[in-house]
């Protein structure tokens, strides 16, 4: 199979596909690493950022920041223009971030919980959209999905699913997630 093969009418060539998988993905990836760094900000001003928690976060934000580098790598290399709405995910990220760290260490797991299940829906999605012709930009999609998962299940072993609220949090962040999805694929 290759990229496209089974578009319905509508819907983009195959080209457009890759460009929009791309330019989506690093704009992803560079929200989750305003997330993250909002995260620390939010443990560093409540002393908490030698937590445990504090810990896995930052650990989490290195894969995070080697993934944002493929992407904008591939967004230069085959010449994709970035979402414009770049400029919001990087103050929105870090907001998100910030206030569920304010909110202790169990909600900013609840937030990487909420991310992760989202992405890990969406990368799936897209490696079952890209064909043989598009395998190297599918094993990077795959082997980051598989990171992701990591992350949440890190996430739900440190107590993510005991934050207050859980369920409306992860809830209200999957559907902000999924907006962003949708606008940065065609923004």
């Amino acid at each position: 199979m290759t990229t496209g093969e089974r578009r319905n009418p509508g819907d983009p060539d195959a080209r457009a596909l890759v460009e929009r998988i791309i330019r989506v993905d690093q704009a992803g990836e560079f929200g989750a690493v305003r997330i993250y760094q909002g995260q620390l900000a939010g443990l560093r001003w409540t002393g908490r950022e030698g937590s445990e928690a504090g810990r896995k976060i930052a650990a989490m934000a290195r894969a995070e920041r080697e993934h944002n580098k493929v992407f904008d790598r591939l967004l230069a290399e085959r010449r994709v223009r970035p979402t414009v709405l770049s400029p919001l995910w990087h103050v929105a990220g870090f907001a998100l971030g910030a206030a569920t760290a304010l909110m202790g260490d169990k909600a900013a797991m609840a937030c990487t919980v909420a991310i992760e299940e989202t992405i890990d829906e969406h990368y799936a999605k897209q490696a079952a959209e890209l064909g043989d012709d598009e395998a190297p930009l599918r094993a990077t999609i795959e082997k980051f999905r598989a990171e992701e998962i990591e992350h949440k299940d890190t996430a739900l072993a440190a107590g993510a699913e005991q934050a207050p609220a859980y369920m409306p949090l992860t809830a209200a962040i999957k559907a902000g997630s999924r907006l962003a999805i949708w606008l940065s694929t065609r923004l």
